[in-house]
């Protein structure tokens, strides 16, 4: 997020919205969120100030899930 705030700053190449949401979806939700709230970067978009946290609890019950169901595997 503050790599492209600076750039959004300079008019320089900006990093890809998809490239934001694949960061915070293979586990950099909680860096994403505090990066967008540190720099003030992509609050004004819902999908953002709606979709990172939403991305965030769906990572905290996958992990909840995890721990409380544990999958065994055997092999035959």
């Amino acid at each position: 997020m503050g790599i492209d705030k600076r750039r959004a700053k300079r008019n320089a190449f900006r990093v890809p919205e998809a490239t934001l949401f694949s960061v915070a979806i293979v586990g950099g939700s909680i860096g994403s969120i505090l990066g967008m709230l540190v720099f003030r970067h992509k609050t004004k978009h819902w999908y953002f100030t709606v979709g990172l946290p939403l991305i965030l609890l769906v990572q905290i019950l996958l992990i909840a899930l995890l721990i409380w169901l544990p999958i065994s595997f055997s092999f035959i």
